[in-house]
């Protein structure tokens, strides 16, 4: 009786740290969209025009070939050298408010991150290695890097809803 408790009690907590960090990673999701919209038009033409669009290269059929695991600690790694990133743009960015929102965002990745981590402990995966991520130095690096992070944020909604679909399975 009492592992049955203890296994109904492990399924409601990962339930829950799963559904705290989808709801998270949607949050970012759209305060990412307003934050890139004021950051684009900050780095001017030709980021800004609506038409511009360079090539994407997410291999997304590698992707779904993930275990959970596997995409969890993908997702661990590429949050934390993304927030590096994230911090280095605040740093050079000119523009107080600029600055105040991506500093507001770094908080929210931070929180991800720490989702992150929770969710795979509950699930007794191992946690990656922490990595250190580079800086952007250019125009085309803070692009790429918001363009990036939108990327990881609409496939780490997909990857915590699979998760939700799985345990309520």
């Amino acid at each position: 009786m009492v592992t049955a408790m203890d296994s109904s009690h492990s399924l409601a907590s990962e339930r829950s740290s799963i559904e705290s960090t989808y709801e998270l990673t949607k949050y970012l999701e759209y305060q990412l969209k307003e934050i890139k919209d004021v950051y684009l038009t900050y780095l001017g033409p030709p980021f800004n025009e609506k038409d511009f669009s360079p090539p994407a290269a997410t291999r997304l059929e590698l992707w779904h070939g993930l275990e959970n695991q596997a995409r969890l600690a993908q997702n661990q790694k590429a949050y934390s050298v993304l927030l590096a990133a994230v911090r280095e743009l605040a740093r050079s960015t000119l523009c107080p408010s600029l600055k105040t929102s991506l500093l507001h965002f770094c908080t929210g990745l931070d929180g991800l991150l720490g989702s992150i981590s929770a969710l795979m402990t509950t699930l007794g995966y191992t946690l990656p290695p922490s990595s250190s991520g580079r800086t952007a130095s250019t125009k085309v690096e803070g692009f790429w890097i918001l363009r990036e992070l939108q990327s990881w944020l609409w496939r780490s909604a997909k990857d915590f809803n699979r998760l939700k679909k799985r345990l309520r399975g």
